[in-house]
C-alpha cells in the first residue's frame, strides 16, 4: 500500500486488511486520513484485534517507512486511543 497512489487514504488499508483474511471489520480502527481543515494527515494509524492481539500500523509523511507491531489491548479491549474513524 505504501508505494502506491491511495498510500494515505484510510480505506485503503482497511481494503488489504480484508483481502489478507481479516474479515472482522468490527474488530479494526482507524484514524483519520485528513485534518480537520481537510489537508491530509501527517500520519494515520490503522489496527485490527485478532485472537486477544492487537495488529498496529503507522504510515504517513512524518513516520517515514510504514511501521507495524503485534501489541496488547488496552484496558477496554482496542487497540488505539483517542478518536478513530467508522470502519464499516
Amino acid at each position: 500500500m505504501w508505494g502506491s497512489a491511495d498510500k494515505m487514504r484510510g480505506r485503503a488499508y482497511i481494503d488489504a486488511l480484508i483481502a489478507a483474511g481479516f474479515t472482522d471489520t468490527s474488530a479494526m480502527q482507524l484514524t483519520s486520513d485528513t485534518t480537520t481543515v481537510g489537508n491530509e494527515a501527517e500520519t494515520m494509524l490503522f489496527s485490527v484485534l485478532v485472537k486477544g492481539k492487537c495488529l498496529v500500523g503507522q504510515v504517513g509523511q512524518a513516520t517515514g517507512n510504514p511501521v507495524t507491531e503485534v501489541a496488547a489491548p488496552l484496558g477496554d479491549g482496542v487497540c488505539l486511543l483517542g478518536k478513530t474513524v467508522p470502519v464499516q
